[in-house]
């Protein structure tokens, strides 16, 4: 058989397969294969948003000046000699530049710091719901670029955030579409594409369920926050949103012991209830430190430390 009789050959055979067995998946839609450590502080990170007014970079807009400045590489060494834990949460905003010459310098010094990232919290002003096209690709191309930062520092994953649209309601159909290019995106790269219960409305934990759901991708997965769906002053709300939350996570989950309201009340959260909704969804991924509250955030992740691994003990 010549190579053309050959490649036709397995051309043809191709389509006939493809024609029994549906669509051909994208060959990098392969499920994400993370190593989960199994000790109790080995699944613990701690996040720089707590320690933001000490980050001095040109985003970070909670900066508070009577503080000693803190940057990325202090803060790793920080995490490691204070708390004895090896996994960082960077913000977006406390990154003081992505140039690639920076981000290497700065994953050089977590490796000799020996840390690891578990995930990067990203922003973003475009929303992926927004009626006109041209904005929905923007916020689609904000999220890809920190996909590739996440690549650079050895991150395996990103949160990114879903901005809302002025006077109009949430919307699954064209959230999903976006999302699933950012996934496909993430695939490409390895990279988990994250979405976080974060707000009461673009980022209500059940519009976040469903869009998951519509784009049913293997990079794409939940974010659960521990308090943040606490906002809305319902504690019974929390707890089902957490639990929807943790039937779609997979490698990360932000842990705090309560939320700050809109009334700049402290709202307190069951931590005992929220790792046992974590353990029955069957969640093996990590919980991030994200300590909220008034006081020192040292003191306040250091207790909240001492509280997760009683819990992951247990």
């Amino acid at each position: 058989m010549t190579k053309r009789l050959r490649r036709d050959f397995l051309k043809r055979c191709g389509m006939v397969v493809a024609g029994l067995a549906g669509p051909t998946p994208p060959l990098f839609a392969s499920q994400p294969h993370m190593v989960f450590p199994a000790q109790p502080r080995d699944r613990l990170g701690v996040a720089s948003y707590p320690f933001r007014a000490q980050f001095h970079t040109a985003h970070n807009w909670e900066r508070d000046h009577s503080l000693p400045t803190m940057d990325l590489k202090e803060f790793a060494t920080m995490v490691v000699e204070r708390f004895r834990i090896r996994n960082i949460e960077p913000l977006d905003a406390h990154f003081r530049s992505l140039d690639a010459a920076y981000l290497e310098d700065l994953r050089n010094a977590w490796e000799k710091a020996g840390v690891k990232v578990i995930n990067i919290p990203v922003g973003g002003h475009y929303s992926f719901y927004d009626p006109d096209a041209s904005r929905r690709a923007r916020a689609v191309d904000f999220a890809r670029r920190w996909v590739d930062v996440a690549v650079k520092v050895g991150s395996p994953s990103i949160r990114t955030h879903i901005a809302g649209v002025r006077g109009m309601r949430p919307d699954v159909g064209r959230a999903a579409e976006s999302l699933r290019k950012v996934a496909d995106y993430g695939a490409e790269k390895d990279v988990q594409i994250n979405l976080e219960n974060d707000d009461l409305v673009t980022e209500d934990a059940f519009f976040i369920v469903q869009v998951i759901e519509r784009v049913a991708h293997p990079y794409l997965h939940a974010l659960p926050d521990f308090g943040n769906s606490m906002m809305a002053g319902d504690a019974e709300f929390n707890y089902r949103a957490v639990a929807a939350m943790f039937q779609h996570a997979y490698n990360i989950s932000h842990c705090k012991d309560g939320e700050v309201n809109g009334r700049g009340e402290f709202v307190p959260v069951d931590l005992a209830r929220t790792f046992a909704i974590a353990k029955a969804a069957g969640y093996r991924g990590y919980f991030s430190m994200e300590w909220e509250g008034k006081g020192s955030p040292y003191d306040g992740t250091g207790r909240l430390i001492a509280e997760s691994l009683k819990y992951l003990s247990s």
